[in-house]
């Protein structure tokens, strides 16, 4: 009878359990424990769009290479490790905690002379754009990341407390430079001073220095640039700027001149744009139209196939 009894309390367990099992509940996200647990290393956890910039800047804030720091807020942990990347963990139980990238190290904000900010950018995907965080270095006792917000979707701010950036002088941007982009910079100033390059040039001057110096990081729109042989008006030297101007005012006045011989008057659209550059490509237009003697419906792009012949 003992056996029997014990049997059938066993059979009564077993029943229960399935009954249980039909009523568990069916997590239907994607199981991320593989990614975020906590005993793999967080290399493996981790997975960076790209690999950081070169250290660059002041040479007394390479010792912070290599090193991370912490800071708690809430719930979640940032890591900021100078020069490499800034993390965030969520410190729960979660079974799908996030963990991920809100930049890798890629360079310095600079204004006035002085490196205002370490930007890392090309963090874990945000919707239709990247992850970045802008690290403000502000003079400490110790060596700390102090505080961490979110000024706007995605875009994160850190400050970082440490006593390398205590001197007056420990952010300035030009002893940081070879002796020879010290000397573009000295032309460029001395230029600059005496009026023989625009604030423009200037400026330009001085980006191309940074980049050339890994402080900045060459945009797409520059290469773009580089291969670009389009004319623009916009020019680095007054001189440039004059000459241009000199060249295609006597172009637009040659044009004029061939209008007139062939009994053709040029008359201007106050509501178009009466640039050179503009009136020039018109006239040109127009002059050729003449010459080849056609007045065919199919015309070059921008041409507006209106005719105001005068007799």
């Amino acid at each position: 009878m003992a056996a029997a009894r014990l049997l059938l309390a066993a059979l009564g367990a077993a029943l229960g359990l399935f009954a249980s099992a039909g009523k568990m509940k069916i997590v239907e996200e994607p199981n991320t424990f593989g990614l975020n647990n906590p005993f793999l290393p967080q290399t493996n956890r981790l997975q960076p769009k790209m690999s950081p910039s070169a250290v660059s800047g002041p040479a007394h804030l390479f010792r912070l290479a290599g090193k991370c720091f912490s800071f708690m807020e809430s719930t979640y942990k940032y890591e900021f490790c100078p020069f490499h990347n800034v993390t965030q963990h969520e410190q729960t139980f979660r079974w799908n905690a996030y963990s991920g990238i809100l930049g890798i190290w890629h360079e310095w904000e600079i204004d006035n002379n002085t490196f205002v900010g370490m930007w890392m950018r090309e963090g874990d995907s945000c919707e239709t754009k990247s992850r970045q965080t802008k690290v403000h270095l502000v003079c400490g006792k110790n060596n700390k990341l102090a505080y961490v917000s979110e000024p706007s979707t995605c875009v994160y701010s850190l400050t970082f407390e440490t006593p390398l950036v205590c001197h007056p002088h420990s952010l300035l941007v030009y002893p940081t430079l070879t002796e020879a982009l010290q000397r573009k910079w000295d032309e460029a100033e001395q230029l600059l001073y005496d009026e023989l390059i625009t604030d423009q040039g200037y400026r330009k001057i001085l980006k191309e220095v940074f980049e050339e110096a890994g402080l900045l990081k060459a945009t797409e729109e520059k290469e773009v640039e580089k291969q670009s042989k389009k004319i623009s008006l916009e020019f680095e030297t007054v001189e440039k700027c004059s000459k241009e101007y000199k060249k295609l005012s006597k172009e637009v006045k040659k044009l004029k001149d061939l209008l007139s011989q062939h009994g053709i008057a040029y008359q201007g659209n106050s509501a178009e744009n009466t640039s050179v550059e503009h009136v020039s490509y018109k006239l040109a237009t127009a002059v050729t139209t003449v010459l080849n003697g056609s007045k065919d419906d199919e015309h070059l792009h921008g041409d507006t196939g209106i005719w105001n012949d005068t007799v």
